[in-house]
């Protein structure tokens, strides 16, 4: 039985990192969906058209299915404040999508070497990959415990994947991905305690045509670069298809599993 099929009543979603790449093609794709009620999407700047223009557009076809929320991740205050603001509103979170990530920005950079390291990359790093989506986790609980289908699905990657590293370089994204899989890891076995009807997913998008990637795709060959809409039909094909037999689990696009 697939995700959807077990669902009860129409979806409440929240998508976090909306604004554009894949969090906004999730967005589109699940609006498209008559068993889902509505859509949560956050941004940094998601009620602003002229930062948001892909949001803006399916407010404009969606109404009032589409809520949008500036909420930085990054920042715990905004984020403690989500389930207070959510609850008037809706009883429950059905189905909860991660997709903040950084790679190289501001003082976070894709180190080649340990030369390159210093803390204030790490610490970069380390907030948005990391911490941003576990502390998302744990200020949205009151809305995922219970009993009640619920799916929480962050964006990982494979390069996070310890026993797969064999190029090495990249320090601080490949280990913020590896810290992300070990806390989702841990939050699955306490989730399910408190909703044995949960699944907590770690999931790798491949290679796709985002900002994130783009300073690093001259040598991806076009087969393997996907579009953003491709990615989000695979990770949602991803979310339907695993439950909670396999909640704490790490799983390509293509549904392959990958190694710690």
């Amino acid at each position: 039985m697939s995700y959807w099929q077990r669902l009860e009543e129409p979806a409440q979603v929240l998508v976090c990192g909306a604004s554009r790449g894949i969090g906004l093609a999730l967005c589109e794709q699940l609006l498209a969906r008559a068993d889902v009620a509505g859509v949560w999407a956050l941004a940094r700047q998601a009620r602003q058209a002229s930062q948001s223009e892909g949001l803006a557009a399916l407010a404009r076809q969606h109404g009032q299915r589409l809520h949008l929320l500036d909420v930085d991740a990054t920042d715990e205050a905004q984020l403690a404040e989500l389930a207070p603001r959510l609850k008037p509103r809706i009883a429950r979170l059905h189905l909860l999508l991660c997709t903040v990530g950084v790679l190289q920005h501001g003082a976070a950079k894709a180190e080649k070497g340990l030369a390159q390291l210093d803390l204030a990359g790490l610490q970069a790093t380390f907030r948005v990959n990391a911490f941003a989506p576990i502390l998302l986790l744990k200020h949205l609980l009151p809305l995922l415990r219970g009993r009640h289908p619920c799916t929480v699905a962050t964006l990982s990657a494979r390069v996070g994947s310890i026993g797969d590293n064999r190029l090495g370089g990249w320090y601080s994204y490949r280990a913020s991905k590896a810290a992300l899989n070990q806390l989702l890891h841990t939050a699955s076995i306490e989730l399910s305690r408190l909703n044995p009807q949960s699944t907590v997913l770690a999931l790798h998008p491949g290679t796709t045509d985002t900002e994130l990637s783009r300073p690093f795709q001259a040598n991806v060959p076009a087969a393997q670069l996907f579009h953003a809409s491709f990615a989000a039909e695979r990770l949602l094909e991803q979310v339907a298809r695993h439950g909670p037999e396999q909640s704490g689990s790490f799983w390509a696009w293509d549904g392959q599993p990958i190694e710690w």
